[in-house]
């Protein structure tokens, strides 16, 4: 997959091009060095994802993906960014975009930006408490008349908790596209579309 990078900060730039191609599935189009950089390499480089750090110097990530997302509605900006302050989520989730990570999470990067190509909007398990948090509460919603077996709780809570589908499998003696299957059937009959929305769901309505 071609990804542009946009960091104000040279050396997380080049560290982040290095972990990345080294994954072997990463070819990194280009490096910006800030907003509007970022904004001038998406239009001349169309890359599949284009991996940006919120804050930055004279046009954060955030101004710089309404420019990206305002000229091209179906780009793919994922954000990695030390931040997971409050203001900086809903932004993120204003303005489409797909994604928001923490860059400490450098093993999570890879998945994060298939995911993405996949179409999938990908959250960090610490932002998807914060988004639970600041959604309007259902106190009275009714797990029950969703036909919600033993198996299908056990996953959604290890969904929530951050693990991967080859976790979940691992701890539940189950191959992977068994658990994909369950995961696929658990979203149909909550009516969620994808993996965060399960995530959101579980730390609102089960978590204690």
């Amino acid at each position: 997959m071609n990804i542009l990078l946009a960091d104000d900060d040279p050396v997380v730039t080049a560290s982040l091009k290095i972990i990345l191609e080294a994954s072997g599935e990463v070819n990194i189009l280009g490096t910006a060095n800030g907003g509007s950089e970022a904004v001038e390499l998406f239009r001349r480089l169309s890359p599949d994802v284009l991996l940006m750090d919120i804050r930055m110097g004279e046009i954060s990530g955030i101004d710089a993906a309404k420019k990206i997302l305002g000229e091209f509605p179906e780009g793919r900006i994922l954000f990695l960014t030390t931040f997971s302050d409050d203001d900086y989520i809903v932004e993120a989730l204003k303005i489409g975009a797909k994604g928001y990570i923490l860059k400490q999470d450098y093993e999570g990067i890879v998945p994060a930006l298939k995911a993405v190509l996949r179409g999938k909007t990908v959250f960090c398990s610490d932002v998807v408490e914060k988004i639970a948090a600041f959604m309007p509460k259902e106190s009275d919603f009714d797990l029950v008349s969703h036909d919600l077996g033993e198996k299908e709780m056990e996953i959604i809570k290890m969904v929530g908790s951050g693990l991967s589908n080859k976790e979940i499998a691992g701890r539940l003696y189950l191959s992977e596209g068994t658990v994909r299957n369950y995961i696929s059937g658990i979203l149909l009959k909550l009516n969620i579309r994808d993996r965060t929305g399960l995530a959101v769901f579980y730390c609102k309505h089960i978590k204690n």
